[in-house]
């Protein structure tokens, strides 16, 4: 607890009592440091003489993260996948059949599907999944937003105040995203992911994004996307890696799952990224990779076949990939993974 005591209220006696309620509470020692902090950081809203409007927004806030953590926690062995697209699709326009099948396929595959719980292609790809193997996360707001009748009475159903928290949820939980075409909603979740895959605040992950129908929708805004931001130097062409453009629901669900084909997962570990595969490289391919992605490597990568030292000890089946990776450039990341998934 040494670590907690640097982070304190003013008052010594507010202090102890904290001590003494992680005590009471029965808080396991290794988790006691984050609760002490938790509940310090709490009180010292009250130091800080914080206005009831932004009492009331963190206290909604921290109460929609417990909850939405309660309802996943059953289900972290299952890999996920958000759907996101136009609450305002009709039912049987090209988009939302292709989401429908979509959800349906994933299904098929072991999958469960997250949409924000809404109507057009949220609806349709929840419709598609079934209510028992899909999760709604709910926006409230004064139009539009009612949940879809194929997860309304799930109890996996959560509805939030806050867009930034169910916002968090749909990225944090999805072992993948699949863009079917949307308004502003749609192209805000598509550029707030890409924001955080490229500077490394998310996990890099397939971001698929899915024509339907003979008008294109995702080509056009790719036309913009690798030519405009890239012709002025806004962008990097290799940035447009983090996404792919599938033409079908096939192609979609292929790109997701073909992923996963050799990589599994990924930690950080000390200065190290710890890559879980599902099976060990050979020397000749370890030599490849090293020679293909020298240049955001800072030294040899290793592998190990099990969990490494200070590494949460998950999947200990599985082999590492230990990579002293660079940490800045992303795009090089993900062509490595693409890489390691051809093996």
């Amino acid at each position: 607890m040494a670590e907690s005591h640097r982070y304190q209220l003013q008052n010594d006696a507010a202090n102890r009592l904290i001590l003494e309620l992680l005590d009471v509470a029965g808080v396991p020692a290794d988790r006691r440091l984050y609760y002490h902090q938790l509940l310090t950081t709490v009180l010292k809203l009250n130091e800080d003489g914080a206005l009831t409007g932004d009492l009331k927004m963190t206290n909604t806030a921290l109460k929609e993260l417990r909850y939405g953590f309660k309802v996943f926690a059953p289900y972290g062995g299952v890999r996920k996948v958000s759907v996101f697209g136009s609450a305002r699709t009709e039912p049987g326009q090209d988009a939302t059949v292709a989401a429908s099948e979509f959800g349906r396929r994933m299904v098929a595959e072991g999958w469960m599907v997250l949409t924000g719980a809404g109507g057009g292609i949220m609806g349709a790809a929840q419709e598609g999944a079934g209510g028992e193997q899909s999760f709604g996360l709910n926006i409230r707001l004064p139009f539009e937003q009612e949940a879809n009748p194929w997860i309304a009475s799930d109890p996996k159903l959560i509805t939030f105040k806050y867009f930034f928290t169910r916002k968090l949820f749909l990225v944090k939980e999805a072992s993948a995203v699949a863009l079917f075409p949307g308004g502003y909603g749609t192209m805000d979740e598509t550029f707030e992911l890409l924001t955080l895959i490229q500077t490394g605040k998310a996990a890099i992950i397939p971001v698929v994004l899915v024509e339907s129908g003979p008008k294109p929708f995702w080509r056009i805004w790719d036309r913009w996307t690798s030519g405009t931001l890239v012709e002025r130097r806004l962008i990097d062409a290799i940035d447009t890696s983090f996404y792919r453009i599938a033409e079908t629901v096939e192609d979609a669900v292929r790109q997701v799952t073909g992923f996963y084909r050799v990589y599994h997962s990924s930690r950080i570990v000390g200065d190290k990224l710890v890559l879980r595969l599902v099976h060990a490289l050979t020397d000749d391919q370890m030599a490849e990779l090293q020679r293909r992605f020298d240049d955001i490597l800072k030294g040899p990568a290793d592998q190990a076949p099990g969990p490494v030292e200070q590494e949460l000890d998950e999947f200990p089946e599985l082999p590492r990939l230990i990579l002293p990776f660079n940490r800045s450039s992303y795009p090089r990341l993900r062509q490595l993974i693409d890489f390691i998934n051809t093996l």
